[in-house]
């Protein structure tokens, strides 16, 4: 078998959001039987036809070791997203990481815009209307549920 890296050494609890429309945060942990001097680097692949892209702004903890990225201009396609975290040591080859993630569900999504409420005292009630939050995906939007809760009626 082709030798992986040593035991422990690869990244732990790795896990992205998308936010603010075009902003996605991906971080992790050191492994915890990594060497000191390990330093790891991100690489994605938004879909099989694109290339594959390394971290341009990495996020760093206190021993200037990489722990995270925010990518930006970031949309969402159909395929899935490949992310790849490995490593590099002195001391001793550090096992990689990686996942393939629907992008879609790690979406947080902005409110809707242009909430409005018309209330008249007839059988009628208000009637609520709203147009679809932001987003980055590239398909439509036509899959959004909403719930809308009265706090004083």
């Amino acid at each position: 078998p082709v030798f992986a890296g040593m035991k422990g050494s690869a990244i732990e609890n790795f896990s992205c959001v998308i936010y603010n429309i075009f902003l996605m945060n991906c971080t992790w942990q050191a492994g915890r039987d990594a060497p000191a001097d390990t330093q790891y680097f991100l690489y994605w692949q938004k879909s099989r036809d694109e290339e594959e892209m390394e971290c341009e702004l990495y996020i760093k903890d206190e021993n200037c070791r990489n722990v995270g990225c925010i990518f930006q201009n970031v949309s969402i396609g159909i395929e899935k997203a490949y992310f790849l975290v490995n490593g590099s040591s002195k001391d001793s080859l550090i096992q990689f990481y990686d996942e393939y993630i629907d992008l879609y569900k790690i979406e947080i999504l902005t409110a809707p815009l242009n909430v409005t409420a018309h209330c008249t005292r007839d059988p009628m009630g208000c009637i609520i209307m709203w147009h679809p939050p932001l987003t980055s995906h590239v398909e439509n939007t036509k899959c959004f549920q909403y719930e809308i809760s009265i706090q004083n009626k």
